[in-house]
């Protein structure tokens, strides 16, 4: 991953309703949502909601999919990986023992 990309996927990141909707999308992974349900759920109007999704779409945080007359939002997994994986490549200095508390920590949820 390249520097610009990290950038803009944290700073997609990095603003509230963004960071619900990503959060939202990863609960509801594998079958994502309607882009009016999270609206609702997070009870944001939708014109702001089309806004937000694109904005972490084009970070690369979330996909869509059309399915009839909906549009079908889902985390971006890979992505997150990616991000997850350019922030710690460099880790801990050559020390893999340092970074095992965080390896563990994320093995669970995934």
């Amino acid at each position: 991953m390249e520097k610009d990309l990290a950038i803009a996927a944290l700073g997609a990141l990095a603003q509230g309703t963004r960071l619900d909707v990503f959060r939202l999308l990863v609960r509801h992974e594998p079958d994502g949502m309607a882009a009016g349900d999270i609206a609702r759920q997070l009870d944001v109007p939708q014109n702001t909601m089309s806004s937000h999704l694109s904005i972490l779409a084009r970070a690369g945080l979330v996909r869509s999919e059309r399915h009839s007359r909906s549009i079908i939002y889902r985390a971006d997994l890979d992505g997150l990986r990616t991000l997850t994986l350019f922030l710690v490549k460099d880790c801990c200095a050559g020390s893999p023992e340092l970074c095992a508390p965080l390896i563990a920590e994320l093995a669970p949820c995934c």
